[in-house]
């Protein structure tokens, strides 16, 4: 991974729902895998204004010597007014830091030969990015939130512009990042004061607005319980343009009118604490994107859960790749037909293993929150059974297609035209089956059809019309051959292996 798309990760990886205490350690795991430093420190601002090593990377030694330790806020201010300013950051370099070498601050020290080049990085150097909240008045320096400080580039030379200006970006989305995560810490307490705290309600609500709309990705809130559970209540312009919705539009809708009917069950199973879904939500033109939603409760001890924060990030791309992939792995290259592990999967879909029949009485009285699903789709499965001789029974007939002579077609016409005479059988089968049901290609000359819900004359039938349709003469060039195909018919069964059962179906064709 080169280093733009390694800086770009670490800042995503920012943004995604966690705990302060886990923000505050990927910010600095951030500066060591994105931003191409050995150590990384984040020194958090404390409620009485000193600074704490909250998180640090690169070095376990030196993890365990300073994090936690703290240092005096004038002695942090005494640092971040010293040496040479590089736009929001805060360089002082060995010939000026020797004096700050005993204060209070927690610091290590990486020894090392002296720089032998001007603008080679000396052990002593220190680099500092400054963590800035946004005040209300939208000016970039608003209250400090903490410090990054930086050691070791892995140039073991001085940053050049392009490299302070990764170090500057990476520090404001930190702050946006330590800013969310203090709000969601805070946001449940913050719901539940009383009426004389709603002014402080209201400054933490413009802090919040200003996090919230900086994120990169989408993000939601939304009602939990009572008549409006699951209404938008606010969205931010990165999902609004994801959607091609404005906000106003948003919040008249919430994520159950949004969702692709397919998707309706994976959002319905989808935890509101902690939960991860993968689905599709739909634009205003109509179309569909696929989406990756993260959530968390924005909870009050007393009253149980008020308000669900949702991250919404696109993965169209990714997910439309990983189709392709699953559709090429359980189709034929040749006629883009199901292939035979594809076939083998549907017939299991439909069957059941017979001798598990009960198994389900182990597991009452269980998580409902886990089980409820699996027992649900246990208890609704219809078994399946083979016709008993006559036509008021149906089932799921297995039909065998094996082509006869099909090496003698490769033999005189070549590959090319053995290869079109599969495509052609292919396409006459499936335009001869009914919605529903499926054509296969087994494997070289060979094709099965499944079509569920007929009689053994229904069947009989339906093979043979299929058969006719195959003998129909197929041009090769100026010349046409007719193909014949032996037809075998096995029905499905639980309690019976899918591999016997094609198995059967194949020696009946013979």
């Amino acid at each position: 991974m080169d280093k733009s798309h390694s800086l770009q990760a670490a800042v995503q990886g920012l943004h995604l729902a966690r705990s302060l205490a886990d923000t505050l350690q990927i910010v600095a795991d951030g500066v060591v895998t994105g931003l191409g430093y050995e150590l990384a420190c984040v020194n958090l601002v404390r409620p009485d204004g000193d600074l704490v090593v909250a998180s640090f990377a690169g070095n376990s030694a030196a993890e365990a010597q300073i994090t936690g330790r703290v240092g005096s806020r004038e002695s942090w201010e005494r640092r971040l007014s010293m040496g040479e300013t590089w736009g929001d950051l805060q360089f002082i370099p060995h010939t000026e830091g020797w004096v700050l070498d005993n204060d209070d601050v927690p610091q290590w020290y990486t020894d090392g030969p002296a720089p032998r080049f001007e603008d080679e990085w000396h052990p002593s150097d220190r680099l500092f990015a400054p963590l800035y909240a946004r005040s209300a008045s939208g000016a970039s320096h608003g209250e400090l939130l903490g410090v990054i400080s930086v050691d070791l580039p892995l140039t073991r030379r001085r940053p050049r512009p392009d490299e302070r200006r990764d170090l500057e970006e990476y520090a404001f989305q930190a702050a946006i990042a330590i800013s969310n995560a203090r709000l969601r810490a805070n946001m449940q307490r913050v719901l539940v004061r009383q009426e004389k705290e709603q002014q402080a309600l209201r400054a933490s609500e413009e802090s919040f607005r200003q996090a919230f709309e900086y994120a990169p990705n989408g993000m939601a809130i939304a009602e939990i319980g009572g008549d409006r559970h699951g209404v938008i209540l606010r969205t931010n312009d990165a999902l609004c343009r994801m959607l091609g919705r404005p906000a106003s539009a948003m919040r008249r809708y919430s994520f159950s009118d949004l969702v692709h009917p397919q998707d309706i069950g994976t959002l319905l199973r989808t935890n509101a604490e902690g939960g991860h879904a993968e689905l599709r939500l739909g634009r205003r033109d109509g179309t569909y994107l696929w989406v990756s939603l993260r959530n968390s409760v924005v909870a009050d001890a007393n009253d149980g859960p008020r308000l669900l924060l949702t991250h919404i990030e696109d993965i169209e791309e990714r997910k439309r790749r990983e189709l392709d992939l699953a559709h090429r792995a359980a189709h034929d290259a040749l006629t883009g037909l199901p292939n035979s592990a594809e076939l083998h999967a549907r017939i299991d879909a439909r069957l059941c293993a017979l001798q598990e029949q009960g198994s389900n009485a182990d597991t009452e009285g269980g998580d409902a929150l886990y089980l409820g699903h699996s027992n649900q789709a246990a208890t609704h499965h219809t078994h399946v059974w083979a016709p008993v001789g006559d036509d008021t029974t149906h089932g799921l007939a297995v039909v065998f297609f094996a082509l006869r002579d099909f090496k003698a077609i490769n033999t005189r016409f070549g590959h090319d035209a053995g290869d079109g005479v599969l495509v052609e059988v292919a396409r006459r089968l499936s335009q001869a089956v009914r919605d529903g049901d499926t054509v296969a290609r087994y494997g070289g000359d060979e094709f099965v059809v499944l079509a569920d819900d007929l009689g053994p004359a229904d069947a009989h039938t339906a093979a043979v019309s299929m058969q006719t349709q195959i003998h129909l003469p197929i041009p090769l060039g100026d010349q046409a051959v007719r193909m014949h195909a032996g037809v075998g018919i096995a029905w499905a069964q639980c309690g019976t292996a899918t591999s016997d059962i094609l198995r059967a179906a194949r020696r009946f064709a013979s």
